[in-house]
Order: structure tokens, then C-alpha cells, then sequence
């Protein structure tokens, strides 16, 4: 009677891993999106949001590279059809609602499913570093969960000073 071979398993480390190139593709396609969102954005409070997130998200990229390098691991990234789908309902309402009152309002909705996503990835990754021993990988993620969190308190702030009411009342 033959054995089946079981196959190698795999632990907490190849999920971080694959959490890691997850987030890099992630920030990747983000950095492709937020140009497009900044420039259809109707307020200028909230084009020059998405243009001050490019530059952090360009530091965040930076800094996974940085993990990357630290792991001696290639920085790549992995297909995350979960960033796919809230960056394609982005540019659904880039396009549905394009001069319509609630554009921003839309825009900024959108980007807050970005944030939360990004959110709930990075402290993920934090608590398996964490796990794993990696101090000098957790500073560098903690400084993008920081960053994150900045940005969804500062599009909450943006919808709540303004932009959503002003799709309401230009809509009425």
C-alpha cells in the first residue's frame, strides 16, 4: 500500500508573506486609482485629498519594499480581487455619477472602502509580525497603519463638513 506524500504545510510565515504581497498589490492599484479620483473629484478639498494620499501611499510602497528587503524576499505582489472590487465601484461612480451632485460625496465613500480595507490588512499583518518576532517590520507597518487611519478620519471629516450635504441639497 502506497503513502500519499503530504504536502509541505504551511505556516504562520508563508501567510505573512502572502499577506505582504496582498497589501503591495494593494497600494499598487491605488497608486494607478487616486490620480483618476483626483482629477474627477468636483471640490477641491477632495481632489486635494486624494492627491495628498498619492504621496503617502507612495511612502507605504517605499516602506513594503523596505519589509521586502528585510524578509530577502522579492517585492511582489499577489492578486487581491478583494482591492480589485472596491477600486472597480470607484470607477463605477467615477463614471455614473460624473457632474452630478454627489460625486464627491460618492468619491469619498469609495475611498473610505479603500481605507478600511488597507485598515484591517495592516493590522493583520501587524499582530503576525508581532507573532513572528519581527519588531523592525511591525515599526515600519505601524507607520502605514497610522497613516491609514489619518486618512479615513480625514475623509470622514471631509463628508461630514460638507460634501455630503451638498449632494443633498444640489440633488434636491
Amino acid at each position: 500500500m502506497a503513502t500519499a506524500k503530504k504536502a509541505a504545510t504551511k505556516g504562520l510565515e508563508a501567510l505573512f508573506l502572502d499577506g505582504l504581497k496582498d497589501i503591495y498589490y494593494a497600494e499598487k492599484k491605488i497608486l494607478k486609482a487616486l490620480p483618476k479620483m483626483a482629477k474627477g473629484a468636483e471640490s477641491e478639498d477632495v481632489s486635494a485629498a486624494f492627491e495628498k494620499h498619492l504621496q503617502e501611499t507612495e511612502g507605504q510602497v517605499d516602506r513594503l519594499e523596505q519589509i521586502f528587503e528585510l524578509l530577502d524576499k522579492p517585492a511582489r505582489g499577489k492578486t487581491c480581487p478583494a482591492i480589485d472590487g472596491i477600486i472597480e465601484e470607484g470607477s463605477e461612480i467615477l463614471q455614473e455619477y460624473k457632474g452630478d451632485p454627489a460625486l464627491d460625496a460618492g468619491l469619498v465613500g469609495a475611498a473610505q472602502a479603500v481605507e478600511h480595507y488597507e485598515i484591517a490588512r495592516y493590522g493583520t499583518l501587524i499582530a503576525w509580525a508581532e507573532q513572528l518576532g519581527k519588531s523592525d517590520v511591525v515599526t515600519l507597518l505601524n507607520e502605514t497603519l497610522e497613516e491609514e487611519t489619518a486618512t479615513d478620519e480625514a475623509l470622514s471629516s471631509l463628508g461630514e463638513g460638507g460634501v455630503n450635504e451638498r449632494a443633498l441639497e444640489q440633488a434636491a
